[in-house]
């Protein structure tokens, strides 16, 4: 077996797994799941998922390997796009429904060149509708487009052009008596009347194609909001994608015919997003064209559990020897975890790791990876492996905890400022150190939280307009849980145990008695009474 310090747990980011020299080494980490074969369905438009749950590993893991005849491609949205949509709303007066309309031509731009550059070498040439407009396309950008999102506003940016040039390149094939029909000026055309033209000009080439493979379109990066755009312009922004997605995928995608292969987009997105885009019949949505990650297990059939499998895989490749399933995972952290009460027939040391996560891939590898740094710095022996003392060191908790603090941190900066930030953390002073209470004394907590606002003149912020708003927000967080008690068992309630396509968004239950999760008391000053 190999020695500790030289075992590679990997990226926390998938995204570089995109580089050609991580492909391998993701490709013999990534574990086939059933949400990877439902996300193959032709009927699968948005990818759902907390943080850290693998949207971006399963987009990788297609665009990497064609998984199933799909060739996939990833791109993302940054700050530059946000910052280009407002300026064209301001410049041409756009509506929600014109955000659409954009993003339809930058997704039928995006998988033009997708497939222009995955199918075969002469494809182009066989199709006159798709040539033309390809020519058009390479004239626009001088034969040096890039297939970026950012380009491709480009292309709707200066939407008289581009239409002139379609039009222009769609004549030359319709001459009359050997002479070219007059060309056609938009000069005078509304920007909305350009760009429907471009828009139908695209679904007569793309309609023409006789497809070899299905090609997937994944957008990602909508989980991020930068601090120069507002929230409200995000939401338009990023409402007008999730409707293009529904249409072009619904209306136009699935009724293409006599073609082999199919076209699909998939946009990337956390829970609270895609329940904040209000789109029509949501919960349907969500259940019939969505895919929910959801990596949940039970102690007590853990080793069964596709979390496991990752953790254990992520060991096991890297041995010379043929293993069973949990034998590498024994071999490298061979201890129990305490408190268990299920009965274990192995160690029961990933317990621990379940119990201090949220069950996501991306935990799990983060304690792997301080592990496995503290192994190193403390100079343990090669022929060591890791102990319940490594766990239980107050260094790794304090750098899992910050790990945490810093995933919730990027969470809220998607709503809210750097300075409500640092007032929410405010609030865990206010509980005097327990990280257990009850409702009573979480009122307490709050009322003094909200007397230190308003002696400092701070604006509350909107998480903590009420008692029962600023409680939700914590469950949402997945900070505290609730617990239901019976006759004979408790059960912890967690967000993200009780989340499914029933329940994207579940409520925290007052009244109850509250606990703030393992892995975030360190960092939050949490664990011992402060009188």
């Amino acid at each position: 077996m190999f020695p500790v310090p030289e075992l590679n747990f990997g990226f926390n980011d998938a995204q570089n797994y995109r580089r050609r020299e991580n492909k391998e080494f993701f490709n013999r980490i990534f574990i086939r799941t059933d949400s990877l074969e439902k996300l193959c369905g032709h009927n699968v438009f948005f990818l759902v998922g907390e943080k850290g749950t693998g949207k971006t590993a399963y987009a990788v893991y297609i665009s990497n390997n064609s998984y199933r005849e799909n060739s996939g491609t990833i791109k993302d949205i940054r700050e530059t796009e946000y910052r280009k949509f407002i300026t064209l709303k301001e410049e041409n007066h756009l509506q929600l429904s014109d955000y659409t309309n954009i993003w339809k031509v930058i997704i039928y731009l995006l998988i033009s060149q997708q497939i222009k550059e995955k199918e075969s070498n002469n494809f182009v040439d066989k199709f006159i509708k798709f040539r033309n407009l390809q020519r058009a396309i390479d004239e626009f950008y001088s034969y040096a487009f890039s297939p970026e999102i950012i380009y491709a506003i480009n292309f709707v940016e200066d939407s008289k052009i581009a239409a002139e040039l379609i039009a222009q390149y769609s004549l030359m094939d319709g001459q009359i008596g050997g002479e070219k029909r007059k060309s056609i000026s938009f000069e005078e055309k509304r920007f909305q009347i350009r760009l429907l033209y471009i828009q139908n000009k695209f679904e007569e080439a793309l309609r023409s194609l006789k497809l070899t493979k299905n090609h997937i379109l994944f957008i990602d990066g909508v989980d991020i909001r930068a601090s120069s755009v507002s929230y409200e312009e995000y939401l338009e922004c990023v409402k007008g994608l999730a409707n293009a997605v529904w249409a072009v995928n619904n209306d136009f995608f699935a009724s293409i015919k006599d073609t082999k292969g199919r076209l699909r987009v998939v946009l990337l997105v956390r829970p609270d997003i895609f329940e904040s885009l209000g789109l029509q019949n949501q919960n349907n949505k969500l259940r019939d064209n969505s895919v929910l990650l959801d990596w949940r297990t039970k102690y007590t059939d853990y080793r069964t559990s596709q979390i496991f499998e990752i953790a254990d895989n992520l060991l096991k490749f890297q041995q010379d020897d043929r293993l069973e399933v949990g034998d590498s995972w024994d071999y490298y952290f061979p201890y129990d975890t305490p408190n268990v009460k299920s009965k274990q027939e192995k160690y029961s040391s990933f317990i621990y790791f379940l119990r201090y996560s949220l069950y996501r891939p991306r935990d799990i590898i983060t304690m792997l990876n301080i592990l496995q740094e503290n192994f190193t710095i403390k100079g343990k022996k090669t022929d060591e492996v890791f102990s319940i003392d490594d766990f239980e060191d107050p260094d790794f908790k304090d750098k899992l905890s910050n790990y945490f603090l810093g995933e919730i941190k990027d969470q809220l900066s998607f709503y809210y400022s750097k300075d409500e930030y640092e007032h929410f953390l405010k609030f865990f002073e206010f509980l005097k150190g327990k990280h257990k209470f009850p409702y009573d004394q979480y009122l307490r907590a709050y009322s003094n939280f909200c007397e230190y606002l308003s002696d400092n003149n701070y604006k509350k912020p909107s998480f903590c307009e009420s008692a029962d708003t600023f409680l939700q927000f914590l469950y949402d967080l997945n900070i505290i849980c609730y617990k239901d008690e019976t006759y004979n068992e408790d059960f912890m309630r967690w967000c993200f145990r009780e989340r499914n396509y029933a329940n994207i968004s579940p409520k925290v239950k007052k009244d109850s008695e509250y606990i703030i999760h393992y892995g975030m008391r360190k960092a939050l000053n949490l664990g011992k009474v402060i009188f």
